[in-house]
């Protein structure tokens, strides 16, 4: 008998957590309450990145972010044709999905076709966010990274501003609720909205506390962008790894405070970001961090922990593609001229 109420406790508590995942939001201009926390996917291999998606959604994540340029999208789409539905584990108008437009696909004919390639593969009728995934354009096409012989890209020079006109018309005919930039730079971002008739209500970039972005955000949020960080906890597993960068996880303060609230070093930098109402999609394929990545709702940092956390700014850019040129390993498009890391923010 006396087992009952305890797993009744665990029980509760665990919707309790699904509760209290689902009303941690941030509401854009549009009205969309956007979920705090959500499962980026960059880099989740295909093989994974269904079960990773189905495992989120199954402990009470309500928001995915997708791309076409990660190839996966087919997948996910399998795992939301499994999981999205009356009487499956989540209704589809309570999940916020995400995905991107590539680079290739910047040609103002090209954006809706692109579009629907992406919903076609995600088993989706509409998009919550869409976003243009860099300002800069590559030649147009089906490869994802044309390049020349020497092993440049291929860039193509479309105006991303009339890339934004044909993303405009996504939202009238209702194929996407709102759409958004990703890795644009404050100036650039002032350029869209000289010409936007549709806002746009989300910016996405690299963002943690070794490049904290503070400038950037402030400019966003005067401006009614909510800003989403890619890379939250230093994307300790990418490619075009440099042997003396600094280790955020290994952060000594960030070490301390974790020992402090008893969570992982990876829970206080996803609480610091929330708390200043910055949506975080930390990316895994591992069951317990795709689980503990959502529970950063049950205790809060004090006003002093928070600006400690933001002072550790070191303006550190783990994510520059790079490529290798005559032997030198050099940023992949830093030479097109609408690259957006040649400002200072």
């Amino acid at each position: 008998m006396r087992e009952e109420p305890r797993l009744k406790s665990s029980f509760s508590s665990l919707s309790r957590a699904k509760m209290s995942a689902a009303c941690d939001f941030v509401a854009l201009h549009t009205g969309q309450k956007m979920p705090l926390i959500g499962l980026g996917t960059w880099k989740s291999e295909r093989g994974q990145v269904k079960e990773a998606v189905k495992y989120a959604l199954s402990v009470g994540y309500h928001h995915i972010d997708c791309a076409a340029a990660y190839s996966n999208e087919t997948e996910i789409g399998e795992a939301f044709q499994e999981c999205l539905g009356p009487n499956k584990v989540i209704k589809r108008e309570d999940l916020f999905v995400t995905s991107k437009l590539w680079n290739t696909k910047h040609h103002p004919e090209d954006v809706e076709p692109a579009l629907r390639k992406t919903l076609e593969d995600l088993k989706l009728n509409y998009l919550d966010l869409y976003l243009m995934h860099w300002p800069h354009a590559f030649e147009r096409g089906d490869n994802l990274f044309p390049k020349n012989p020497d092993n440049t890209m291929r860039y193509d020079y479309t105006d991303y501003k009339d890339t934004w006109k044909a993303m405009e018309k996504l939202v009238v005919k209702g194929l996407v609720k709102a759409i958004g930039l990703s890795n644009f730079n404050s100036r650039q971002i002032d350029d869209i909205l000289s010409v936007a008739t549709v806002k746009p209500a989300v910016l996405q970039v690299e963002c943690h506390p070794y490049l904290a972005q503070n400038e950037l955000i402030a400019h966003c949020q005067k401006r009614g962008l909510v800003v989403t960080a890619y890379s939250p906890l230093g994307s300790p597993d990418r490619m075009w790894k440099h042997p003396d960068e600094p280790v955020l996880l290994e952060e000594p303060g960030i070490k301390k405070l974790a020992e402090k609230y008893s969570k992982s070093p990876a829970q206080i930098i996803l609480r610091w970001q929330v708390q200043r109402k910055v949506v975080a999609i930390p990316k895994s394929v591992t069951p317990a961090r795709i689980q503990q990545n959502l529970q950063v709702f049950d205790f809060s940092l004090t006003e002093e922990e928070m600006s400690h956390i933001g002072s550790l700014n070191k303006n550190w850019r783990y994510i520059v593609p790079m490529i290798t040129v005559d032997g030198k390993l050099v940023a992949r498009d830093a030479g097109h001229p609408h690259y957006p890391f040649n400002d200072p923010y």
